[in-house]
């Protein structure tokens, strides 16, 4: 299990919590920037890391073995989060349940997950995440993000603007790839560009007004991004040898391989290499926690030690030290598994009729259950041009 309680307080800024601001106001909801807190507070932040994380750095296949000290792994400019009642303290493991890879009730999912926007808690506000800002221009033709200085992929390695292109240019649109470019990716049936203008800006240009995109940014389980240093080698376009490479593992080609490593899709609920023990190495990734363990029963994670997330105590997150995903396709095995609290976490496939049975059994099992304030549903608006 996990807790959340008062933890030592890095010193330096004063520890604000929702619940007690400190007088201080974000210009967003429930975050800030380094910059924008440093001066609203008047101090400067110092930086902790979990006690835990060089364990579980040797834990991550392929990752250096010796970790730089924390404020060398965060980016020059940590996004830092409010907590909503205090403090949090390290450790424990998250447990979550799924039906399986790809079936689209993965909550677990969302809790690591990373683009380069989000909306806020409020659920209105598009805020920054792997973004540190955007700016468009007047027609919404041209979208600027710009990105965190010094950002490191879970290996340590530089995330820059070039693994936006990368993305865009070497995957998206390579034939080798998709044979079609997806049509989600393209815009009134034309491709976008995807410029880098230096290592911490890119440019996203529309053949239309797109206004729309940071709001798919902010909901999209697809991530605009990939490690061009990891997966370029599997790539014919930067390596001469890459075909040699994918025949050596016996496979036909070097798109075959790529798409060991890649899954053919931006979406990272995607088996890795370990579930069919291709490799032990998964692509390294921006979200919270890594996958290190990939089975036909579920999956395991590791917190990232290169996260670009601290608190205002200036603790390095996440909190959690590990999360186990189970998967379970049946529905009563699932209520069986929550009742006796051995998950703690559910919230995609659950039925309204199963209410009762997971009300009666709160005690039991150690668990509160709750009924979402409103129906879900995504709202779509589009011009009649009949």
């Amino acid at each position: 299990m996990f807790t959340f309680s008062a933890n030592s307080v890095a010193a330096g800024c004063p520890a604000a919590t929702v619940k007690d601001s400190k007088g201080l106001k974000s210009d967003f909801p429930y975050q800030f920037e380094l910059a924008e807190l440093e001066k609203k507070g008047n101090c400067t932040l110092s930086y902790a890391e979990n006690p835990e994380i060089a364990k579980l750095n040797g834990r991550i296949y392929g990752n250096p073995t010796s970790l730089p000290p924390v404020k060398d792994r965060l980016p020059a400019e940590p996004l830092v989060y409010i907590p909503y009642h205090e403090i949090g303290t390290y450790g424990g493991i998250l447990t979550g349940l799924s039906k399986a890879t790809e079936s689209g009730t993965s909550d677990i999912l969302s809790v690591r997950h990373v683009n380069l926007v989000r909306y806020s808690d409020d659920l209105k506000t598009i805020v920054p995440n792997i973004a540190k800002g955007w700016k468009w221009n007047d027609d919404f033709t041209e979208l600027v993000i710009n990105l965190r200085k010094g950002h490191k992929w879970s290996d340590g390695m530089p995330f820059t603007a070039e693994d936006i292109v990368f993305w865009y240019e070497d995957l998206i649109l390579d034939k080798n790839i998709y044979e079609k470019t997806p049509d989600r990716w393209k815009f009134a049936g034309s491709p976008m560009k995807v410029t880098a203008m230096d290592e911490v800006t890119v440019k996203f240009s529309f053949p239309v007004p797109t206004p729309g995109i940071l709001n798919r940014f902010a909901v999209d389980f697809g991530q605009p991004f990939q490690p061009k240093h990891f997966l370029k080698k599997f790539h014919g376009k930067y390596n001469p040898d890459a075909d040699k490479l994918a025949q050596e593992k016996g496979l036909k080609n070097w798109s075959e391989l790529i798409k060991k490593y890649y899954g053919g899709s931006d979406w990272k609920d995607v088996p890795t290499p370990l579930l069919s023990e291709f490799d032990n190495q998964v692509v390294p990734t921006l979200e919270s926690h890594i996958v290190i363990e990939d089975t036909s029963t579920g999956r395991h994670m590791v917190a990232n030690p290169y996260f670009h997330i601290v608190d205002t105590a200036g603790n390095q997150l996440p909190y959690i030290n590990e999360i186990d995903e189970e998967y379970s396709k049946d529905k009563e095995v699932q209520n069986l598994k929550i009742t006796s609290g051995e998950i703690l976490h559910k919230q995609q496939a659950i039925f309204i009729e199963d209410y009762p049975l997971l009300k009666d059994n709160e005690k039991k099992g150690n668990y509160q259950a709750y009924l979402a304030p409103a129906l879900g549903e995504n709202v779509f608006y589009s011009f009649n041009t009949t």
